[in-house]
């Protein structure tokens, strides 16, 4: 399946001008509404949209808000976003990224957690022993998942791994990956609770007390925000797209409101911005901060 998917670029990196667009055939489509959430639904085998490979740094994220969602760079306050390194820990431990055709609805509380969905595509943790590349659209089996409560929203973690990984037969459930792989739980669990507490913020919360669930809730959890994203690119009112700042621009899914052709003029508009000039990265995002409780050095 990734086969069929290549990126196009759109200016620099480590710029806010940066955009990673995704092609099929020579045809844009979107990474949230085109690549579709199974790559084989009878087997629970699901495409995943490489956002951050394992050990970098740079929050990179599909821009829902904008036409055909490509890959960008979060800013906050007008600065990149760099996620810092907390000793053991060097930038992100898993290739991390998002589940194509979800959406964490902000105005459904979770029966589960008590919490409103965080606005986006489901989060993807994924384990495997190869580094992934950005853009790259991996196929994997999910095998449990963990929901971190981030300023009253629930935000779900699905852990998976690529099914051609070599140890992908053996892990059938969130137990094998303590068995096979051990500590990379507890290890998730301690890197999203102190990756924030460099930048000045508290230690995160999370539902559960922080357990990671089994398969079968996270695949409950999939499909719950898989029906979400259905009802959102459905919406011809406006109601959820607009009031969200959600695009539903899409070059595959016709009859949706967001459907649009080769000649539709949106396409004149994607990706024919000059490139700013690129700003030099702060070489404090090297730096390794070594947590104690709520206090670090």
């Amino acid at each position: 399946m990734s086969a069929e998917y290549t990126n196009r670029i759109v200016g620099e990196p480590n710029s806010p001008d940066y955009r990673l667009y995704f092609e099929k055939n020579g045809q844009l489509v979107s990474p949230y509404h085109d690549i579709p959430l199974f790559a084989d639904e009878e087997s629970r085998i699901f495409n995943m949209v490489v956002e951050i490979p394992r050990w970098t740094n740079a929050k990179m994220e599909i821009a829902t808000g904008e036409p055909f969602n490509p890959i960008k760079q979060d800013v906050k306050k007008g600065k990149l976003r760099f996620v810092r390194n907390c000793f053991p820990h060097h930038g992100y431990i898993w290739n991390y990224g998002a589940l194509p055709q979800t959406w964490e609805d902000p105005t459904a509380v979770s029966s589960e957690t008590k919490y409103v969905g965080d606005n986006d595509p489901i989060d993807v943790i994924e384990i495997g022993e190869q580094i992934g590349y950005r853009g790259q659209v991996k196929q994997v089996k999910a095998l449990g998942v963990m929901a971190l409560i981030d300023e009253g929203e629930t935000d779900w973690k699905i852990i998976a791994i690529d099914v051609q990984d070599p140890l992908a037969a053996k892990l059938r459930d969130i137990e094998d990956v303590e068995r096979h792989m051990p500590g990379l739980i507890r290890a998730t669990n301690e890197w999203f609770r102190i990756y924030k507490i460099p930048d000045g913020k508290p230690e995160n919360e999370f539902a559960f007390s922080g357990e990671a669930k089994n398969q079968a809730f996270a695949h409950k959890v999939i499909q719950e925000t898989h029906e979400a994203w259905k009802a959102l690119i459905a919406d011809s009112t406006g109601e959820l797209t607009d009031a969200h700042k959600q695009s539903n621009v899409n070059s595959t899914i016709e009859g949706t409101p967001g459907h649009v052709t080769a000649d539709n003029p949106i396409y004149a508009n994607v990706a024919t911005g000059v490139p700013a000039q690129v700003p030099q990265i702060d070489q404090s995002i090297h730096k390794w901060f070594f947590i104690s409780g709520n206090a670090h050095i």
